[in-house]
């Protein structure tokens, strides 16, 4: 339930945003408010649970790594929501456990297996349909790339977060972090607070609580606590939850279109972050339902002395 309740509350992101775009905010004030709210909510958690909020001097740097990292995800994607349906937007966006391993195998010499090769070419095509409708109209070329730019930063924040030197900091203490360094990019963007919209209707001020709360604090929350409960892979199987719930509100709230095309390019990429997420555990699983089954083996008769 905590699984599916962190991909689930992760999904809602285009939710919260869209009708804030329409009520005139940018990305980058969106973001700025959704960064604040967050931190003030993750900083109570992290009191709550007594976690010091000190740092080791070594942990700074990387921590403003990270910070600078998840912010430019989060402005690529949210940017990206401009040129394409945020739907197709967030589907495209989970191909980065795919980016992860590549980045594994290139750099730390992982062992990149025949199935992620196979994954990788299912996410290919799987983009390539989503890429063109129907009716022969293309997604727009620089929502494609900002969504990959998204996907990209992620994937290497997540490789870092797993590095030695943040690895024992606590899951909530180092998210409050990462969003204290990230809000400076948005402060930098909106030179310094100036330049940021806000709402013009009261209500919408309630969207931007919702974007910190539920996108990003029960998210992040209720991953670490799944990850505790079911462990990191099946934890990350349900984050294959994220596109579907993006893509159902997409289609429900927002009337995005969804085309049988849509649906087969959105399966496809979802089969192979699945596929690989579940790596080596998926091969076992195969082996486990083939030995329900074992070969008849023909009965032959004793040889004759």
């Amino acid at each position: 339930m905590l699984g599916f309740i962190a991909a689930a509350t992760y999904g809602m992101n285009p939710l919260f945003a869209l009708p804030l775009y329409a009520d005139g905010m940018n990305a980058e004030s969106v973001l700025f408010f959704r960064y604040l709210f967050a931190i003030v909510i993750l900083g109570f958690m992290t009191k709550m649970r007594g976690h010091s909020f000190k740092l080791a001097r070594h942990e700074v740097l990387p921590l403003i790594i990270m910070g600078l990292l998840v912010a430019i995800s989060s402005l690529t994607l949210f940017k990206s929501y401009l040129f394409m349906a945020a739907g197709i937007a967030s589907t495209i966006l989970f191909v980065y456990p795919i980016m992860v391993a590549v980045i594994m195998a290139l750099f730390f010499k992982e062992r990149l297996t025949l199935l992620t090769v196979v994954c990788i070419v299912f996410a290919l095509c799987g983009i390539g349909l989503l890429y063109k409708n129907e009716d022969g109209d293309t997604l727009s070329a620089m929502g494609v790339m900002l969504v990959m730019a998204s996907a990209l930063s992620y994937a290497i924040y997540i490789v870092g977060a797993n590095r030695p030197t943040l690895k024992n900091i606590p899951t909530v203490k180092l998210t409050f972090y990462v969003l204290v360094f990230g809000l400076s990019l948005f402060v930098g963007t909106t030179k310094g607070c100036t330049d940021v919209v806000v709402p013009q209707h009261w209500y919408f001020w309630l969207n931007l609580v919702a974007l910190a709360l539920f996108p990003t604090a029960i998210s992040f929350l209720c991953t670490t606590e799944a990850v505790h409960y079911i462990g990191a892979t099946a934890t990350a199987i349900l984050g294959a939850m994220e596109p579907v719930v993006a893509v159902v509100i997409g289609v429900l709230v927002f009337g995005e279109p969804m085309t049988e095309r849509i649906a087969l390019g959105i399966l496809l990429i979802l089969i192979a972050v699945t596929l690989v997420i579940a790596g080596g555990g998926f091969t076992a699983y195969l082996v486990r339902f083939r030995k329900l089954f074992p070969k008849m083996i023909p009965h032959r008769k004793k040889k004759e002395d």
